[in-house]
């Protein structure tokens, strides 16, 4: 039987970008709420691909980088950080999870850990003035009166020259 109405996930090439957009046939969904609405429709397939699922319509989407990005830091006046992510979801940051990428992106894991999410710049300035300097190359960040090394994510250029 036919269906009428709006079919939110009918066709064309959908994506989801590193700078924390939409996109379907390469233009940005500038519209806010089916943006939130596919942010909130992310599923992953057994093999690690993902898709989106809105009611019964499921299309496969491409991932650029990570299917979450952070977009906000509240202050959770504890000492700590509350995430808020693509999918306007709200959770405490895991500081021992935040890791440096590529580019000096910075990453952390959402979703009970099941998901990494990437910073936007925004996120990424608000949580840096918690951000310490430690010996050498080294920065751990201050959450909560505990300090939290900030790992190099594995594969990531440091940034050192080698002595030959």
């Amino acid at each position: 039987m036919a269906r009428a109405g709006f079919y939110a996930v009918e066709s064309g090439k959908i994506s989801f970008r590193h700078d924390g957009n939409w996109y379907t046939d390469e233009e940005r969904i500038d519209n806010p709420r089916i943006a939130l609405l596919f942010s909130k429709s992310v599923k992953r397939n057994p093999d690690g691909s993902f898709y989106l699922q809105v009611a019964e319509e499921r299309a496969p989407i491409a991932v650029e980088d990570t299917p979450y990005v952070v977009k906000t830091i509240e202050d959770d006046k504890a000492g700590g950080f509350i995430l808020v992510t693509n999918d306007d979801e709200r959770e405490p940051i895991d500081p021992t999870t935040l890791e440096v990428g590529r580019d000096n992106v910075l990453y952390c894991r959402v979703k009970a850990g099941q998901f990494r999410a990437r910073f936007l710049r925004p996120a990424y300035y608000h949580l840096s003035s918690a951000f310490m300097a430690e010996d050498g190359d080294l920065v751990s960040i201050l959450v909560g009166g505990h300090r939290y090394p900030i790992r190099i994510a594995s594969g990531t250029p440091t940034g050192r020259s080698s002595a030959a």
